[in-house]
């Protein structure tokens, strides 16, 4: 066992016997905040050499290192003192016009709290946090796994499950849409950084100068409305080199779709957006009638539609339910096939979430500009002897290989098909194709079931409503 993991594990063990820290995301959230505090005592040391004329945005007497570094430091109720009603307050109304840095700092702070009671095992955790150096480049790569160990565990922890896409699938399509140095890049619902980052390692290969790298630094863009997974965020992105703001607060549903204009467009979209989430009261009201409901997976991909430049590109994880969904799902499916050309749907198979949930998933991969003429299907397989996975055993990257191989020279296999857009039509844009090659299993999971469920009592509700409407203008 390395001793970052060693470290993790003591401050978390230590963390439990805390009776302010209630559970794992609170224990999560306790353990970031920390970790970043530390993380930006460290990189400030690097920018004071790599930023030319750089001031801190802390005051001096707030730095990790004035309060923190000494092991014979603040401690017990002395030190809770100073966090809560000094260093917390200050962090909260930082100047955000001082420096990028500063704003980084705010924004993580304005809805973080210290949840630790017992001053000494607060010092305790510091002196562990202490035997850690970010500026170590063997030492930051060793945390970066242990990073997302621990975001993986945020899917046993309540509705936090949601945060996460596993590291495979975010790789696979992000080597997929393949982004290019220049090109500008967002996660809508970026929750804890996974297309971020790996984007960010896919362009790394690309940068070569010192303006490179800064066109790579304002060319990535995350926005997320929860402060759990946005200071999860932001903490990773430092991680990977970030200096300047990648990630904001904020809710880009509650914009009106009319405001959106062309400074607003996008050359790639790269996200996986809450399915099953619901908006709140009114949300709605911010697009347009034909694209009006309170799912959230739907409403993102009414915007992402609206936010691609012509010719941009995008790959977006969606459930099931969306394929084979009526109603609104039908104008926005009808709305995507006119506007964009849907070359590809890879068919994930039960489990790639589990444990949050077991509904079946899939990868869309669309270019705006152009109608879609037909659309690809891959079926990706388990890997042979796996029958689903789990959180011990998820997904790989290397079970991609086989939507790599195919990817370029495309034919008809056993796990590959295509559909015209004349088909389609036919079928009202129902997108829950099966593969024509295999045998249809007709013993569905619970949750399509449920799901085909939901879909029908919509149809009917609608239907009802219809009725109801035609009888009373009738009637009047």
């Amino acid at each position: 066992m390395s001793n970052i993991t060693t470290n993790i594990k003591g401050i978390r063990d230590i963390m439990r016997k805390d009776a302010g820290v209630d559970g794992a995301a609170q224990n999560i959230s306790q353990m970031v905040w920390m970790l970043f505090m530390k993380i930006f005592a460290d990189k400030e040391e690097e920018w004071e050499i790599t930023i030319e004329n750089y001031v801190s945005p802390i005051p001096e007497n707030l730095k990790w290192n004035n309060w923190a570094a000494d092991d014979e430091g603040l401690t017990g109720d002395a030190l809770m003192e100073f966090v809560n009603n000094e260093l917390f307050p200050a962090l909260k109304e930082l100047d955000i016009t001082i420096s990028p840095q500063a704003h980084i700092i705010r924004s993580v702070f304005e809805d973080t709290y210290n949840y630790m009671k017992n001053g000494t095992l607060f010092r305790q955790v510091i002196n562990i946090l202490n035997e850690i150096d970010f500026n170590s480049t063997t030492e930051r790569h060793l945390f970066n796994d242990i990073y997302e160990t621990i975001l993986k565990e945020l899917q046993s922890a309540g509705s936090s499950g949601e945060y996460y896409t596993p590291r495979a699938v975010t790789q696979f399509m992000v080597d997929m849409i393949n982004p290019q140095l220049g090109e500008s890049v967002l996660d809508p619902a970026c929750g804890t950084g996974g297309f971020l980052t790996c984007t960010i390692d896919h362009l790394r290969e690309q940068v070569n100068t010192p303006k490179d790298r800064d066109i790579l630094q304002t060319s990535i863009r995350g926005i997320e409305k929860k402060p759990l997974p946005h200071l999860l965020c932001t903490t990773n992105l430092m991680l990977h080199g970030f200096d300047l703001p990648a990630v904001r607060r904020d809710n880009l549903l509650s914009k009106p779709y009319a405001d959106w204009g062309a400074k607003d467009k996008l050359d790639i979209i790269l996200t996986n957006p809450p399915f099953g989430g619901v908006e709140e009261d009114g949300t709605e009201t911010n697009f347009p009638q034909k694209f009006r409901t309170k799912e959230t997976a739907d409403l993102f991909m009414a915007l992402i539609i609206k936010l691609l430049k012509n010719n941009g590109r995008c790959a977006v994880v969606l459930p099931d339910g969306t394929l084979f969904g009526e109603g609104m799902k039908t104008r926005l499916k009808e709305e995507l096939l006119e506007k964009c050309n849907l070359h590809t749907i890879v068919r994930l198979p039960n489990g790639v979430f589990n444990p949050y949930t077991g509904i079946k998933t899939n990868v869309l991969f669309f270019e705006k500009g152009t109608a879609t003429k037909e659309v690809w299907y891959f079926e990706h397989p388990y890997p042979e002897g796996v029958v689903s996975y789990n959180k011990t055993k998820p997904i790989n990257i290397k079970e991609f290989d086989l939507e790599k191989a195919w990817w370029h020279n495309r034919a008809e296999n056993k796990n590959a098909w295509k559909v015209s857009i004349e088909e389609i039509k036919k079928r009202n844009y129902n997108l829950d194709i099966k593969n024509p090659h295999q045998e249809e299993d007709t013993l569905a999971s619970p949750e399509v079931l449920l799901e085909k469920f939901k879909a029908t009592e919509k149809k009917i509700s609608t239907i009802q409503d219809e009725i109801i409407k035609v009888l009373t203008e009738a009637l009047q």
